[in-house]
C-alpha cells in the first residue's frame, strides 16, 4: 500500500481544484486534504468542501469573504476549520510543507504560492502556467530539490509523460497541440463582432473564463509554449504547434531518431491532475481511456498566425526576455477582463497587448533578470496600466 499524502489546493473552488478533489474523493487511502484555498467568491461551495473533506484550514485572498465564510462553515458543521484571509495567508498556507500543494490559481498572483511551496520542500502540481510565465526563473530558484514539479496543464503534463521515453539530449522537438478553440477555421475579418459569450463556449474544455478566452485567443497556446521552453530546457525554435480539434493527443515529444511520442486521451483534466499529485506512480479509476473499438480519425492542421497572433508574439517575447513575457501576461490579463465587461472589442485583446509590448520595448531590452516577486509585481502592474490607457481610449 503506497504511503499515504498531505495535500493543500490552491483555487479550490475552480475547475482545476473541483476536479483535484474529485481525483482525492475516489482515492481516500493515498491522499488527506489539509489545507484549501480560493479567492473568496464561492464560500458556500469552499465550505463544503471543507466540511466534506474534514480540512482543518482554509484561506481566502478576499478578506471581506473571511466573515460569510465562517458563518457558511457553520451552516455545514465545519466548526473545526479554521479560516484565514488575504494574500499573505494564501502563501503561508502554500508554504505550510503538505507533501503534495496543487496551485489552481489563475493569474500571476499565483507565483508567490508556488514560491512558498517549493520553499517549504512540497512537491508542486503546477497548473498556474502565469508562475512560470511571469517569473519563471524565481521559481524555479525556489526549488529545494531536483524534479520538485509536476506539471498540470494538460500538454505539458503529456510532454512530461513523453519524455519518459528517452534523454534531454535525444529530444528534437516538442509538438504542443491546440483544440483551435472555438473559431477554429475563422479568418481575421470574421472576428471582428465576437462577443464574450461565444468566445466563452469552448468546444472541448470546461475551463474558468480568463483561460476560456485564451484558448479562443490562441494566447493561452502563446503561454503554453513560453512554458514548455522553461520546464523543459527546450528552445522555443523546437517547439512546434499544430491544431488538433479532437484534444486527444495532448502533446509529443519528437526524438532525434524520427520517432515521435504522444500522450493521448479523451480530453479529462482529471487524468493530468491526478498524476501531479501522484508521481511517479499512476492512480487507477481516473478517467476513461480511448474506446479503440470505435472508428475515430485524429486530424492535425497548421496554425493560422495570421488570424491568430498571440502564438507568434509570445515566441517574441520568450525570445527577447523574461519581464517581456510578464508584460505580455499583465496586459493580457488586463485586456481580457476589459473584453469580459464589454469595454473592449475581440480583436482587441491581442492587438492590445502588442501595442503595451511595443510601448514598452526599448526599455525591457537588456534589462536583468527579475531580483524578486516584488519587481516583477511593480513592472506588472506598469504594464496593467499602460493596457488600461489603452482600453480607455477605445
Amino acid at each position: 500500500m503506497k504511503q499515504q499524502s498531505t495535500v493543500v489546493i490552491l483555487g479550490s473552488t475552480g475547475s482545476i481544484g473541483t476536479q483535484g478533489l474529485d481525483v482525492i474523493a475516489r482515492h481516500p487511502e493515498r491522499f488527506t486534504v489539509t489545507g484549501l484555498a480560493a479567492g473568496g467568491a464561492h464560500v458556500e461551495l469552499l465550505a463544503q468542501q471543507a466540511a466534506r473533506f474534514h480540512v482543518p484550514q482554509v484561506a481566502v485572498f478576499d478578506k471581506h469573504a473571511a466573515a460569510p465564510l465562517r458563518d457558511a462553515l457553520d451552516r455545514v458543521g465545519a466548526h473545526y476549520t479554521s479560516v484565514q484571509a488575504g494574500p499573505e495567508a494564501v502563501i503561508a498556507l502554500a508554504g505550510c510543507g503538505a507533501g503534495v500543494v496543487l496551485n489552481g490559481i489563475t493569474g500571476s498572483i499565483g507565483l508567490e504560492p508556488s514560491i512558498a511551496a517549493l520553499k517549504a520542500g512540497s512537491q508542486l502540481a503546477l497548473a498556474n502556467k502565469e508562475s512560470v510565465v511571469a517569473g519563471g526563473h524565481l521559481l524555479f530558484g525556489a526549488q529545494t530539490r531536483d524534479n520538485q514539479i509536476n506539471p498540470v496543464d494538460s500538454e505539458h503534463s503529456a510532454i512530461w509523460q513523453s519524455l519518459r521515453s528517452g534523454t534531454h539530449a535525444e529530444v528534437s522537438r516538442l509538438v504542443v497541440t491546440a483544440s483551435g478553440g472555438p473559431f477554429r477555421g475563422w479568418k481575421r475579418a470574421d472576428m471582428t463582432g465576437i462577443t464574450p459569450e461565444q468566445a466563452l463556449n469552448h468546444p472541448t474544455w470546461h475551463m474558468g473564463p480568463v483561460v476560456t478566452i485564451n484558448s479562443s485567443t490562441l494566447m493561452n497556446k502563446g503561454l503554453e509554449v513560453i512554458e514548455a521552453s522553461r520546464l523543459f530546457d527546450i528552445p522555443p525554435d523546437r517547439i512546434a504547434v499544430t491544431v488538433h480539434p479532437q484534444s486527444i493527443v495532448h502533446s509529443m515529444v519528437e526524438f532525434c531518431d524520427g520517432a515521435t511520442i504522444c500522450q493521448a486521451s479523451p480530453p479529462d483534466m482529471r487524468l493530468p491532475i491526478a498524476l501531479g499529485l501522484s508521481a511517479p506512480d499512476r492512480l487507477d479509476n481516473v478517467a476513461a481511456a480511448c474506446d479503440w473499438t470505435k472508428a475515430a480519425s485524429w486530424t492535425f492542421e497548421p496554425l493560422d498566425d495570421e488570424a491568430f497572433p498571440a502564438v507568434s508574439l509570445a515566441r517574441h517575447c520568450l525570445a527577447a526576455s523574461e519581464k517581456h513575457t510578464a508584460v505580455l501576461n499583465a496586459a493580457n490579463e488586463q485586456a481580457v477582463h476589459a473584453f469580459l465587461e464589454h469595454r473592449l472589442p475581440y480583436l482587441g485583446i491581442v492587438d492590445t497587448v502588442k501595442a503595451v509590448l511595443d510601448e514598452m520595448d526599448a526599455e525591457l531590452r537588456g534589462a536583468p533578470l527579475f531580483a524578486s516577486v516584488e519587481e516583477m509585481s511593480q513592472l506588472e502592474l506598469e504594464a496593467r496600466r499602460r493596457a488600461d490607457d489603452l482600453i480607455n481610449k477605445q
